[in-house]
């Protein structure tokens, strides 16, 4: 699933190539992908038509698009789950196997005319959802100066590279659980934006386990993760994105490739690069973790002696 930093490359594109454009028609060739918008196909489709994209928003792996036009603030949500795409197309391009709902846009000469939602999974979509002011009076998300955001994006957590967020807020909601380390950033409603691959990032560049009770957790060590949350996201980000799925990719078609640079997770039975620098020999592992896999290394994460709690 695409996590903080892919999706920001996709707010990115959309930001450059479909923002204060106005929507002069809508097709849903698929109702599985707008599910969540009650009301059904016609409605969805003669309520986007005639409004404008007035700005496009991330919070965490959250995307929306703020809507002019219409009675009361609403913005269209894009929910990429596992293999969504959004990409710019011209009119004549083929149509992808997979396309799920078509935009037609207002032309401009120097960008395409159509926005396409894809889908081969389906486990993704795109919905409408109101906007609310946010509970701390700040903008709602990245691309947005407004202190609003979708409400279906509302009980999440500001994200790991949001200017708003206060870090100390990360020490004191993982003081407040007895629970795995990993498990609780991957949580949402304490962090935003943090998936399986950049969660073991993160917990290698700081030498922390995720099997760690965050009961335990001491300030010092949380500041030393949420520093490598933010240089491993921020370095996600300079290089597009992760991508081991053809699935992924931009708004303009190109896959990410910040793979090449990761240290942990994929890497098992390789050498921990950590412990190679200062002549120790270890090789990173991988153990079940939620239905997916944790790879860390055993000398330098050190796991803890007694288990706290259940996996």
């Amino acid at each position: 699933m695409p996590e903080l930093p892919e999706v920001e490359v996709v707010r990115a594109g959309l930001d450059k190539w479909v923002r204060a454009r106005l929507i002069e028609s809508v097709q849903v060739l698929d109702p599985r992908s707008i599910r969540r918008h009650v009301d059904g196909v016609q409605d969805f489709e003669e309520t986007l038509t005639g409004c404008t994209l007035r700005s496009v928003v991330r919070r965490g792996k959250f995307l929306w698009m703020d809507l002019e036009g219409l009675p009361e603030p609403t913005a269209l949500v894009a929910h990429l789950g596992m293999s969504g795409q959004l990409l710019v197309e011209e009119p004549d391009a083929e149509d992808e196997k997979h396309l799920k709902v078509r935009l037609s846009l207002a032309e401009r000469s120097d960008a395409p005319s159509e926005l396409r939602f894809v889908d081969q999974r389906i486990f993704g979509g795109i919905f409408l959802s109101p906007l609310v002011l946010t509970t701390d009076g700040y903008p709602g998300g990245a691309g947005s100066i407004q202190p609003l955001i979708a409400q279906a994006a509302a009980h999440i957590a500001r994200d790991v590279l949001d200017p708003h967020r206060d870090p100390n807020d990360l020490y004191l909601a993982l003081r407040k659980r007895s629970t795995d380390l990993k498990r609780a950033i991957l949580d949402q409603g304490i962090i935003s934006g943090v998936g399986n691959i950049y969660a073991d990032e993160a917990l290698w560049q700081a030498g922390l386990s995720g099997l760690r009770n965050t009961a335990t957790i001491r300030r010092q060590e949380v500041t030393r993760l949420d520093d490598a949350l933010v240089d491993v996201m921020t370095r996600a980000l300079d290089a597009g994105g992760t991508s081991f799925d053809s699935l992924y990719v931009n708004v303009n078609g190109a896959s990410g490739y910040f793979s090449r640079s990761l240290n942990a997770y994929g890497r098992e039975g390789k050498k921990c690069l950590r412990c190679e620098d200062k002549g120790r020999e270890s090789l990173i592992r991988r153990d079940p973790f939620m239905g997916r896999s944790s790879y860390s290394c055993p000398v330098c994460q050190r796991r803890p002696r007694r288990q706290n709690i259940k996996r």
